[in-house]
């Protein structure tokens, strides 16, 4: 595979190809002619609208055949966009191209400069010289959100808000679990769920598979997670929780299954969850129910903060009371931990080492980190702060790096999706 740099090109092979960016990211492409214009709106492939002639968009990959292309086109953009609107792409990880072949195989990778205030990316073009098609890579951004790429090529944008999902009609099923559950919440005064479309999707698509296969499962046979759903589907989480079960028939028999037990119960009752998907599916057996629901809080910046805040409030409470200083805050430990976790969500890993080999105190350097001695904690699954400090302080490891006398300073980054559904960075940094 090819790795390439910003304004080189390759030829590319005939055929369709697959291209692949992976992460917090909205991805999209700009069919457009000779002269750099659409020849209509229907040329901006992008999650409203995610298929045109020639081109067809599922969650992060687009695949791009130029033989089946309208006629008059002659270029082909890339397109990333923050999956949060108007947030700087600075603060995910870089986005990664990969395109491969029909075959499947991997053939060019494009890794653009860390952009900086940019909320979009043009990563690269297909383009038709003579009878083929090269790539070019680019990694030219703008500040300015989707829309001002939009008309720059020509398409008509009314303004850069994406509109609210259309709500899919609930069945009587999904309606009585909604009622039964808000009946509870009520009772423990906390507000009302409310269905979500993307989280009812990834519920009914994720029973739906589970009911093929027989058995109760995070993951998939062909390792389609359930958050992996909610991520491809469009939905960010800042805080996420799921009911896998079988048995029980009914919408009642289901919520009366969750509330007997104590920690089955506790998201029914959080009144940190404002969204909720649910679906059942029958399985080999008429009485073989399987039910998928998901609760969840969309994500914030200010979520994200509190978050991150908790998690350095637990850890200093743990310090302290071994007789420790409490660690400071540092924002650039906060970007290369923040880094990570957005990068092990995006690139379905979780690792302390990056595929590319970089290690924390790579990280580290180059977000500007000044400090002479560095230490990392990485965990996935956890639902909470409290539950991810509690499972550090129980590893030897963890509790070494936590408890280390000369550490003076402190990031913490937290992304949701991929494989476990939520993915957490502790970077630790000594005085220089």
């Amino acid at each position: 595979m090819n790795e390439l740099t910003t304004g080189e090109n390759r030829a590319l092979p005939d055929g369709a190809l697959s291209i692949h960016v992976p992460g917090p990211f909205d991805l999209s492409v700009i069919v457009t002619d000779e002269s750099g214009k659409v020849a209509g709106d229907a040329d901006f492939v992008f999650f409203n609208q995610p298929s045109a002639p020639g081109a067809r968009l599922r969650g992060d990959t687009v695949v791009v055949d130029p033989r089946r292309l309208r006629s008059g086109a002659a270029r082909v953009t890339v397109v990333v966009s923050s999956a949060v609107p108007g947030t700087p792409l600075a603060r995910a990880a870089v986005p990664v191209m990969t395109v491969s072949g029909s075959a499947g195989t991997a053939l060019l990778r494009f890794t653009p400069p860390r952009p900086a205030h940019e909320t979009v990316l043009l990563l690269a073009e297909l383009y038709r010289r003579g009878a083929g098609w090269k790539l070019r890579a680019l990694g030219q951004g703008y500040a300015d959100g989707l829309a001002g790429v939009a008309r720059d090529f020509g398409v008509d944008v009314l303004d850069d808000t994406e509109p609210p999902p259309t709500t899919p009609r609930p069945t009587s099923d999904e309606a009585a679990f909604l009622r039964l559950v808000n009946v509870e919440r009520a009772a423990r005064r906390a507000a009302p769920v409310a269905l979500e479309p993307r989280l009812v999707t990834a519920a009914r698509t994720h029973a739906a598979g589970m009911a093929a296969h027989g058995r109760l499962g995070v993951e998939s046979p062909d390792g389609t997670s359930l958050f992996h759903r909610i991520t491809t589907g469009g939905y960010r989480c800042l805080t996420l929780a799921e009911h896998l079960v079988s048995g029980p028939r009914t919408p009642d028999e289901f919520v009366a299954y969750c509330l007997a037990g104590a920690e089955r119960r506790l998201p029914l009752r959080d009144p940190d969850f404002t969204h909720v998907g649910i679906g059942h599916a029958v399985g080999g057996r008429p009485d073989e129910v399987y039910w998928t629901a998901v609760w969840a809080r969309p994500f914030t910046e200010d979520g994200l903060a509190r978050l991150a805040s908790e998690v350095v409030t637990l850890t200093n409470a743990e310090r302290t009371a071994a007789g420790l200083r409490p660690l400071a805050v540092d924002p650039r430990l906060t970007a290369a931990a923040q880094g990570h976790s957005t990068d092990m969500v995006g690139r379905d890993f979780y690792s302390h080492t990056t595929p590319e080999g970089r290690e924390p105190w790579d990280r580290a350097a180059a977000a500007g980190c000044p400090h002479r001695g560095i230490g990392e904690n990485i965990a996935c699954g956890q639902r909470s702060p409290v539950d991810v400090l509690r499972g550090w302080m129980d590893s030897p490891g963890h509790r070494a790096n936590i408890l280390t006398p000369h550490f003076t300073h402190i990031g913490i980054g937290y992304a949701t999706g991929s494989r476990a559904g939520t993915y957490w960075t502790q970077l630790f940094g000594a005085s220089v």
